[in-house]
């Protein structure tokens, strides 16, 4: 209750609202808060407009620029999405969702060894864990927050969600839970850093992409499943896709282990890039004497 926290207050009350507003309207505040980001967030736009000309260098000032301001209000539009996901009872968006692809769970599931579920920040990624949940049940790996009330009603509405919320740091409880026979949610797509990390490929740009993905699948033997979800161009549903177990996977060369994982989730943010969270500095750790991007 310290004063210092009044403004946490205010954005956990914003967001329990936001959750319940109809929801033409709540498509209408989200695209307000992304392109008032958009025009005011000079540093984050300048990180979004570096990420897009690396991994689309094909698009001309035009089309980068639409695809730049698109993202911010996929991603305002995503804030509550994340507030609906958090706030509000998954049922009442049954009918918003189609999820395909189950059967691929299914047969993973089947197989007695748990999954590791390959996850993407998307704009949608916490409503995709609520929806989720809809159809299977899952655990999930989380960075936890610097603020401390915010972290507790993060986790709090996330174990709503998810059987069970894991540190990233706690390798031992993911392999853990996989063996006791769960599927665990994981998203390998920031850059942790070089000691975490191997460079692969992902979108023709050397990028420091985490060895922990390969890791998790050796140490466990568990399939590994990557789920694309996305918002749809009518803007009021959604789709969950499973894909089938990456075969052949891991390989035990940390680099190629890498670069198939970078392989799918760019194939899955070529199908709605906008949706993607481009605002974040994917490509920050750069191979040695290379300089920084941004």
């Amino acid at each position: 209750m310290a004063p210092k926290y009044w403004p946490t207050w205010l954005s956990i009350g914003l967001m329990r609202l936001g959750a319940w507003l109809p929801w033409p309207l709540k498509l209408w505040v989200g695209k307000m808060i992304g392109l008032m980001a958009w025009r005011f967030a000079k540093r984050r736009r300048h990180i979004t407009e570096t990420n897009l000309r690396l991994a689309f260098p094909e698009l001309d000032e035009g089309r980068h620029a639409r695809l730049v301001r698109e993202t911010f209000i996929a991603n305002g539009i995503g804030i509550l999405e994340t507030a609906t996901g958090w706030c509000r009872d998954p049922e009442h968006l049954r009918h918003r969702v189609t999820f395909q692809g189950e059967r691929n769970m299914q047969q993973a599931m089947a197989q007695g060894k748990g999954a590791l579920i390959i996850g993407i920040h998307f704009s949608t990624l916490d409503l995709g864990g609520a929806l989720h949940s809809l159809f299977f049940p899952a655990d999930v790996v989380y960075r936890p927050h610097d603020n401390p009330l915010f972290e507790r009603f993060m986790t709090r509405a996330r174990s709503r969600i998810f059987n069970q919320t894991i540190d990233r740091y706690d390798l031992r409880g993911v392999v853990r839970r996989i063996k006791a026979g769960h599927a665990v949610w994981y998203s390998p797509d920031q850059d942790f850093g070089r000691e975490a990390s191997v460079f692969a490929p992902f979108f023709g740009v050397e990028a420091a992409t985490v060895k922990l993905t390969g890791k998790i699948a050796h140490m466990t033997g568990a399939p590994v499943m990557p789920l694309i979800f996305h918002r749809n161009p009518d803007n009021r549903t959604y789709t969950l896709e499973y894909l089938p177990a990456l075969e052949n996977f891991p390989t035990g060369n940390a680099i190629e282990d890498a670069a198939r994982i970078n392989a799918v989730i760019e194939a899955a943010i070529r199908r709605h890039p906008e949706q993607y969270l481009w605002l974040h500095r994917r490509f920050k750790t750069r191979p040695p004497g290379e300089p920084s991007p941004y």
